[in-house]
């Protein structure tokens, strides 16, 4: 399983929001491009930058700065955030992100997921944000009607080989994932699934290795020094 610290974009700044809520941002430290090189002399096996403002706006707000990332940096990076067309996938990738996460559109839009994933394979990453169990858009602003497990099914027979999933309402809560939720999806699906939302300590990584994940995001609990990557990674 591989660890991955967060990196969320708000206004160029480093925050971690509450239960997805905007009004409830905090700032994480002066700057990302810092956060960023800590986390690679840390060793971390990947980053996961959000252009939160690209998410609410379904535009690439923070890319200059997400691509200054990714070119200062040695590890490999997903980006999510605002990627609602294939000419934004294009830029990514060519710009040196290792995976694209679509959300909104992935479930708007299946001609787009589509061609995607035929042009760029296991590249490309969903985001399954659910809250009452339902997926949410919009930078989890707006609730569907399509249940999680339904949608990561059809996601997988698309044939996306990632799933990112949250569970918006303990996001930053430090609560722990919903162990419940990603319990039933690794018995549902068999793509790789990375948890993520609600981390806290070591006890929440340990938990999500014994499901047996690909993969687990942190970032309140890093910041919030709850949780320490180099004991995280020394688990997986």
């Amino acid at each position: 399983m591989i660890v991955l610290p967060a990196i969320d974009i708000l206004d160029g700044k480093p925050v971690r929001l509450y239960q997805g809520d905007y009004g409830q941002s905090k700032c994480v430290a002066e700057d990302v491009l810092a956060c960023t090189k800590k986390f690679e002399k840390e060793k971390a096996n990947y980053l996961h930058v959000v252009d939160l403002n690209g998410a609410k706006e379904g535009s690439r707000i923070n890319a200059d700065l997400i691509c200054e990332v990714v070119k200062t940096c040695q590890l490999p990076v997903e980006v999510g955030g605002g990627i609602r067309t294939m000419e934004a996938i294009d830029f990514y990738i060519e710009n040196g992100v290792s995976r694209v996460i679509l959300g909104t559109s992935a479930i708007q839009d299946d001609c787009l997921l589509k061609d995607a994933i035929k042009k760029y394979g296991s590249k490309i990453a969903v985001g399954l944000d659910c809250k009452d169990g339902y997926v949410c858009t919009s930078g989890w602003l707006e609730k569907s009607k399509e249940y999680y497990l339904d949608f990561a099914k059809r996601m997988e027979k698309i044939g996306v080989k990632t799933l990112i999933c949250t569970d918006i309402s303990k996001d930053g809560t430090l609560q722990g994932p919903n162990f419940e939720m990603l319990e039933a999806l690794k018995n549902h699906v068999s793509c790789n699934l990375i948890a993520s939302g609600g981390v806290r300590d070591l006890s929440h990584i340990q938990k999500c290795k014994d499901l047996g994940l690909y993969g687990v995001i942190a970032g309140k609990a890093i910041y919030e020094k709850t949780l320490d990557l180099k004991e995280a990674l020394s688990i997986c």
